[in-house]
């Protein structure tokens, strides 16, 4: 089974997380998407580019999610969470490319 590339997972999750909760109307479960996906990237980025990578790239992943809710009151909700999504996919390819 093909793996499936660290840079797509945390931009998923941050993308699936938001929309589960906001289509469902239940913030827990997109924190549920958000976490799952988050927690399979920290397996990839740790396997990819060892433990630093690892605790670096998952503070990153926090700090975009986190950071999504005040650049949502900027920009708007969609824009905000793409924006995030893209530098977290951006980050984690930088971070991780050539490796694993």
């Amino acid at each position: 089974m093909p793996r499936i590339p660290s840079p797509a997972i945390a931009a998923a999750g941050l993308v699936g997380g938001y929309a589960v909760a906001r289509w469902t109307k239940k913030r827990p479960l997109g924190g549920v998407v958000l976490a799952v996906a988050g927690g399979v990237a920290a397996r990839e980025w740790q396997q990819a580019g060892g433990v630093k990578a690892s605790v670096g790239l998952t503070t990153a992943y926090v700090a975009a999610f986190a950071g999504s809710h005040p650049l949502a009151k900027k920009i708007g909700a969609w824009p905000a969470v793409f924006s995030v999504a893209g530098g977290m996919a951006a980050a984690s390819w930088a971070a991780t490319r050539g490796r694993a």
